[in-house]
């Protein structure tokens, strides 16, 4: 599967909007997901509709969970 250069340009867009709209996410995710990161870390993730539903999960790091991002990480650059 190719990569279409105008969708990534998309998403670098939508990405920047992203971080204008919502400029705490990125350092949370920074100080968060940084290379110190260990396997057995686990990860809350919470969601609350606009009408108060809210759906809660979670999970623990594994080791494949944490070359993923050292894979995505390294796509950066």
């Amino acid at each position: 599967m190719a990569l279409n250069p105008m969708e990534i340009m998309k998403l670098g867009d939508r990405l920047r909007i992203f971080r204008e709209q919502h400029p705490r996410v990125e350092s949370f995710i920074r100080d968060n997901f940084n290379r110190s990161m260990q396997e057995g870390t686990v990860i809350e993730m919470k969601v609350t509709k606009p009408d108060g539903r809210t759906s809660i999960c979670n999970f623990r790091v594994s080791k494949e969970d944490l070359e993923t991002v050292e894979i995505l990480r390294n796509i950066k650059g």
